[in-house]
Order: structure tokens, then sequence, then C-alpha cells
């Protein structure tokens, strides 16, 4: 009999100040595209994802939460700004819209998310080929959006302006779990690591 296994990611949670302002931004986009073009991610089912993944095997999730703790080892907490906006792969061909997540102090994010990648790969994830591209899903084009919509997506996309959305401090990495329901996906929390290193002493916070 096959093992059970979980739908499970690793993720930073963001603020509920944070999810209100981007619900803000989500919603002039919602106003302007067109009717049915987007299926929307609600605010309060967003997370920054520092690794996806997948089907992870009961047994395997102490082991995974151990290698999170290792990774996690050394790091302090850290100020992440969201600001900007995009489309992958391209607002030409626009599929998933999208607000970006800068580290403001600029050496925190990145090696963080390399270290679990580093960590979680010899459990059985091996690391993603595609470069590490910090930001925040707002919405994915639907299958069923034609040429005429998609030009349309991406031009609303390119003529909007978005600065600063928001500011918060990182204080922990999380090991989630997802259950994929008709209503929407539930997230259960399985591991929180805390973010205890001594990190970059004087080290000013940024101001929203």
């Amino acid at each position: 009999m096959p093992e059970l296994t979980l739908r499970t990611f690793i993720a930073i949670e963001l603020d509920e100040a944070v999810r209100d302002a981007i619900g803000r931004v989500q919603g002039k986009f919602q106003r302007q595209a067109p009717h049915g073009s987007v299926k929307w991610v609600a605010p309060n089912a967003m997370h920054l994802t520092l690794k996806f993944l997948g089907d992870t095997p009961v047994s395997r999730v102490s082991k995974v939460a151990d290698a999170l703790a290792a990774a996690c080892t050394g790091f302090a907490a850290f100020d992440i700004s969201v600001e900007g906006r995009g489309c992958f792969p391209s607002l030409r061909r626009p599929r998933v819209i999208w607000v970006a997540v800068r580290d403001l102090g600029g050496k925190s994010l990145a090696p963080l998310q390399a270290a679990i990648e580093r960590h979680v790969a010899p459990l059985g994830f091996p690391a993603e080929e595609r470069g590490f591209s910090p930001h925040l899903t707002l919405g994915r084009v639907a299958r069923s959006a034609g040429a005429a919509e998609e030009a349309a997506i991406g031009q609303m996309v390119e003529r909007s302006v978005v600065e600063r959305i928001g500011v918060q401090r990182v204080h922990a990495v999380h090991l989630i779990k997802s259950d994929l329901r008709p209503a929407g996906p539930v997230y259960t929390v399985l591991a929180t690591v805390e973010l205890a290193g001594q990190g970059l002493p004087g080290e000013p916070r940024p101001q929203p």
C-alpha cells in the first residue's frame, strides 16, 4: 500500500497589514481586467513561497522540518518590501500577474532560500532549475482567455504604477501543508522555525 503523502511547501507568512494593502492593489486590477479573464488569489491565501515541495511522504515531514531548521541556522530577522508589478512569462503573453518582493537589506532572502534548497535536496526535493524570483501571485490568467483579453491584461499591468505596497519584518519560516478543496486551498502550518541568528549589528530597520 503506497505511503500517504501531503502537499507541502516552505514559505514566509505575510502580515495582515501587508495582505490588506495587496488586496487594495489587486482590487484595482480586478476592476480593470476583462470580466472572467483572471482567476484571482485571495490575499489571505498568499505566501512568499521559498520552496514548493509537492507530494511529501508523511514519514519524511519531520526530516524536512529538521532540514528547514538547519537551513535557517544563523539567519536573523530581516525586512522585506512588496512593490512593483509584472507578468510571467511576459507582459506580451501574461499567464501570471504578480507583485515583487524585495529584501531591503539585500543580504538575507536569497541566501536563506538557497540554504533551504541545499538542505532539502538530499531528501528528494531537487533544486529548481529556474532562479529564485521572489514574488506574490495576484492572479492567473484563465485558460479560456483569448488573444485580445491577454493583450488587454498585459497592457493593464504595463500602464499600472505600483510603488511600495508595504514593509514587514520576517521573523520565521514555515513548513505548510496545502489541502486543495473546491472552495479553495486550506493551509495548515506543520512546523515553524524562528530566525534567531545575530544578523548584522547596527543595521537600521527601514521604514514603510
